[in-house]
């Protein structure tokens, strides 16, 4: 879809008008930038002291139809990718509220 002012998929991480756009694993892949923002999605929350994943929260179309005991190995697989694109640091957000809360804490070792 068209969107007035905003590059193509392709080329919104390239081009000065994609600053500030929302991509996906697949766009921002092979790029590094100065400063990356993580959203933390409902396909991978913290709950009791480890990650679990909920493929009926991914809108990623590619590891939902992965078997079942893949799924979390390749969604975490994802926000790693996604988490090492900052080359000055990387922001995180997560949907989830208990999520968030371990993403506010002091450094815990806990990223995927």
């Amino acid at each position: 879809m068209d969107v007035p002012g905003v590059p193509p998929s392709s080329l919104w991480a390239t081009d000065p008008a994609g600053f500030g756009q929302i991509g996906c694993v697949y766009t921002a892949q092979g790029f590094e930038y100065d400063w990356n923002g993580v959203i933390f999605g409902p396909d991978l929350v913290w709950r009791n002291g480890s990650w679990v994943g909920d493929r009926s929260g991914s809108h990623d179309h590619v590891v939902a139809q992965a078997p079942p005991h893949r799924f979390v190995e390749l969604i975490k697989n994802t926000y790693r990718v996604l988490l090492t694109r900052g080359m000055a640091g990387t922001v995180l957000y997560s949907t989830d509220a208990e999520t968030q809360d371990l993403l506010r804490s002091p450094a815990t070792g806990a990223c995927p």
